[in-house]
């Protein structure tokens, strides 16, 4: 619980969407010194390196640029900021997923250095935070880790987004897809949001997570629909928006509960590693729901959503054996091991969540049973 009455809000300095905004990457680098440092997925490494040559060569600008390893751990980090002092870079540029973007942060808060943000898909709300999420080298969840500044540039490029697996754009979605439960359980409880040490909400935050929430129900399907069909429509750029900055700041101005805790405790079992963190949080929002006893209409209208949309709403979606074992690992960690679920408004225990996994479970077998006419 709060324990100040003081309210606080905060977020990159500038968030900046459209198409073909890449191709300024070196007009807008040159605001904040002289030599930029890029981190590139490394699947798209070869591509993005040779626009940023030719754009930079154009503009007489020195860079840098170089391959993320793969996960977000203390090993790629200390690598990354050793070749950036190397060079004496000015600016830092995370290009890619949410991983590469939280690696990037973690370097730009080591070293003190300013901090712009390209995602390559609308995947996570990861890009607009001043967070982190640490792993180990193979992919267990660790811990949050708060840095004191937010970017100072988030750029959206949408053509390089609208592009992007689509499967990525729905893994955005679930992961937006919690912003608007866990900011309602964090006002219940009234826990701190993460900005700083923690404050109470703004009621800005608050409507921001709502707006994020009536977005996906609004554009959700017809966003997904027009991707397919490799177009980038109104409602793409809306669900960017909200993928994005939306549910970036709404996360992170709100806290986030039980559906982040069940992501955490997935990860604790090797299988669920190859999916990605939306998906697997979106199965955490189902669980939550459970939890929480949620209204009838707005647990039919979510779990429509998300079985139309294509996200995950049984164990095994996500490769996870439906036995007691299993559960139990999962339930243990979201509620010994992780404080996340801490911000419910009620009282939590291994059982209680463990009840809860099997409930959504059974549930997101049923629905997708009535989908498929069983």
């Amino acid at each position: 619980m709060v324990n100040s009455s003081t309210r606080a809000f905060g977020g990159p300095m500038k968030y900046i969407q459209g198409l073909g905004e890449f191709n300024k990457m070196a007009e807008y680098t040159n605001n904040y010194g002289g030599r930029a440092f890029f981190l590139i997925d490394g699947f798209l490494f070869k591509n993005l390196n040779n626009r940023l040559e030719s754009i930079y060569k154009a503009g007489g600008y020195p860079y840098n640029a170089v391959p993320f390893s793969g996960e977000c751990c203390q090993e790629e980090i200390e690598r990354v900021s050793d070749l950036v002092r190397n060079v004496s870079a000015d600016v830092l540029i995370g290009v890619g997923g949410g991983k590469t973007l939280d690696t990037m942060k973690a370097v730009a808060s080591e070293l003190g250095l300013s901090l712009i943000i390209v995602p390559t898909s609308a995947s996570t709300d990861a890009p607009t935070s001043a967070m982190s999420v640490l792993y180990t080298k193979d992919g267990t969840y660790i811990k949050n880790i708060r840095h004191k500044k937010n970017a100072v540039l988030v750029l959206m490029d949408t053509e390089i987004i609208s592009k992007a697996p689509i499967r990525l754009f729905i893994s955005g979605m679930g992961d937006a897809l919690a912003t608007y439960f866990e900011a309602m359980a964090n006002d219940a409880s009234d826990s701190t949001n993460y900005i700083g040490k923690g404050y109470r909400r703004c009621k800005a935050a608050m409507a921001i997570a709502k707006a994020c929430f009536e977005i996906l129900m609004e554009d959700g399907i017809k966003a997904k629909l027009a991707l397919e069909r490799n177009i980038c429509s109104e409602a793409v750029e809306n669900v960017i928006e909200a993928n994005t900055l939306m549910s970036g700041l709404g996360f992170e101005n709100t806290g986030c509960a039980c559906a982040h805790g069940i992501h955490a405790g997935l990860t604790e079992l090797p299988s669920t590693h190859k999916f990605f963190h939306g998906e697997k949080v979106a199965f955490g929002v189902l669980c939550q729901m459970m939890l929480e006893n949620t209204c009838s209409e707005l647990f039919e209208k979510v779990m429509d959503f998300m079985v139309n949309i294509g996200l995950p709403v049984t164990l095994k979606q996500l490769d996870v054996e439906n036995n007691p074992e299993n559960v139990r690992v999962i339930a243990h960690f979201t509620a010994i091991e992780n404080k996340l679920i801490k911000s419910e408004p009620m009282a939590i225990n291994e059982e209680i969540v463990y009840n809860a996994i099997m409930a959504a479970d059974a549930i997101g077998n049923y629905c997708l049973n009535k989908k498929n006419g069983k």
